[in-house]
């Protein structure tokens, strides 16, 4: 397998917040998108999500609390958590999922 450039593959994506996956680890999916400031209602999984920032920040409400997740930093979602992404969120964001059946 060859490296991949992820800041690339996310600036080639056709639209915000339309995520592409990079492949697989066990069964959970690694995916990237890139963040436009626009806000993402809320959601739950079945299974805890990993949020990565590549750059830029995520601005999330989980549960009703306020976080934010600066470049470099991590942030797992709890299976079963209600959370949106807040406006002002921008950059570059990995995700590790495990896809819901």
């Amino acid at each position: 397998m060859d490296a991949i450039d992820v800041a690339k593959t996310a600036a080639a994506l056709p639209a915000a917040w339309s995520s592409c996956s990079l492949g697989q680890v066990g069964t959970a999916c690694v995916k990237v998108l890139r963040m436009d400031g626009t806000p993402v209602q809320e959601e739950a999984h079945g299974a805890d999500e990993v949020l990565l920032v590549l750059d830029g920040r995520l601005e999330l409400l989980v549960e009703g609390t306020e976080i934010t997740v600066a470049a470099d930093e991590m942030y797992r979602i709890p299976a079963g958590a209600r959370h949106a992404v807040r406006p002002g969120s921008h950059g570059t964001l990995m995700i590790m999922e495990v896809p819901e059946a």
